[in-house]
């Protein structure tokens, strides 16, 4: 099971795990495989903490991280703030919507922030995501970058390979698979409809397969439904050289997630996800809900583009995972999660997840081989 793209990287099995949480992200490095912390709603400070936490813990273990490269604004020559970024995109936010937003979470029981800290832009701003970046280089122990929302820019490539890193981003077609190979990527991502968040139009079965023979010889890492070891097996049939998961940790005992959440996800069919573009202005996948629902209703104001929905939605965002656990918080959560999610039925620990997966590719694996066997 372990690929030329693991050895590459010094990791044991191919199990990439994306995750907001640093507990997750150690726990599965220190078990072969690599965790990537995702650092969506940080700044280079609470980066900065978290990496040195997981510095002292992950021992001589790998692990990664994944940014959000929007796009940079460069008109006019203007070189912006994070601040005059938030200020441009907040005039450009209608106060229907504003109030529409409000008026939903008060439905729902959710309380107001307390400080007095306007949400922000964050990554979707990337003079905001530059100072993440350039944090993250000063870790040794962090050597993977994956670029969440399209190709990184050239100057960010550049310093990873100065570093020493490899780099990496997730895709929805060959199209934008062969624009990261023509940026000199290190690996691609095939992510396939099936997952959660950010994800595209086509299916995984079809998608891996095709961005295997598009990328040829770049390694591809396959992503979107891959929640058991029968699943990891197909992958890398197709040729892929590992799989990055994401909604898979969400329910398992590390996780930080919030107990009301996480008992929604266990409880969570298969069909219980949605496409949605009410958080981000882009679509996404997640747990189906009265925000999710509200969105498409006749009484919405309509999804604005992003970035302005992703800033007009920031304040429900830190809300509902503050008081997840209060009123009905949860109808109106941000609950991003793929389709396997439904396969997640109860608690495991990372090292327990690992392990049955690889047990169940060795099964799986035994179940191909006897078939082989019967026709010699």
């Amino acid at each position: 099971m372990r690929t030329d793209f693991c050895r590459k990287v010094g990791i044991d099995v191919p199990i990439f795990a994306f995750t907001h949480c640093r507990d997750v992200a150690v726990a599965v490095s220190k078990v072969g495989g690599l965790g990537c912390l995702g650092t969506a709603f940080m700044n280079a400070a609470e980066l900065k903490e978290h990496l040195d936490w997981m510095d002292e813990r992950v021992g001589d273990r790998i692990y990664g991280v994944d940014l959000l490269f929007n796009t940079r604004d460069t008109s006019a020559g203007r070189t912006l703030t994070a601040e005059q970024v938030d200020q441009e995109v907040w005039a450009t936010i209608p106060n229907e919507h504003q109030e529409f937003v409000e008026k939903l979470l008060q439905d729902h029981g959710v309380p107001k922030w307390p400080e007095n800290d306007p949400p922000s832009l964050g990554p979707m701003a990337y003079e905001m995501t530059l100072p993440v970046f350039e944090e993250a280089l000063r870790h040794p122990k962090c050597k993977v970058l994956v670029s969440a929302l399209g190709t990184p820019p050239a100057d960010v490539v550049r310093r990873c390979h100065d570093s020493g890193w490899v780099v990496g981003a997730l895709s929805g077609t060959p199209k934008h698979a062969l624009q990261h190979k023509k940026a000199g990527l290190d690996f691609v991502i095939a992510n396939g409809n099936e997952g959660g968040g950010h994800t595209g139009a086509i299916g995984s079965i079809v998608l891996w397969p095709a961005i295997v023979d598009a990328v040829a010889p770049l390694p591809v890492l396959a992503a979107g439904g891959v929640g058991n070891g029968r699943q990891l097996m197909a992958a890398l049939a197709m040729g892929a050289q590992g799989v990055w998961t994401g909604s898979l940790w969400l329910t398992v005992e590390e996780a930080h997630t919030q107990p009301a959440q996480k008992e929604r996800y266990l409880k969570a069919g298969i069909g219980d996800t949605v496409l949605s573009r009410s958080w981000s202005g882009k679509t996404a996948r997640f747990l189906r809900n009265e925000w999710t629902q509200a969105w498409e209703d006749r009484g919405s104001p309509g999804v604005l583009p992003n970035p302005a929905q992703w800033l007009l939605t920031a304040d429900a965002r830190r809300r509902t995972e503050r008081y997840g656990q209060v009123g009905r918080t949860q109808e109106v959560a941000f609950s991003g999660a793929g389709q396997v999610i439904g396969q997640l039925n109860h608690v495991e620990s990372c090292r327990d997840v690992i392990l049955r997966l690889t047990t169940e590719f060795a099964d799986a694996f035994e179940r191909l081989a006897a078939l082989v066997a019967q026709d010699e």
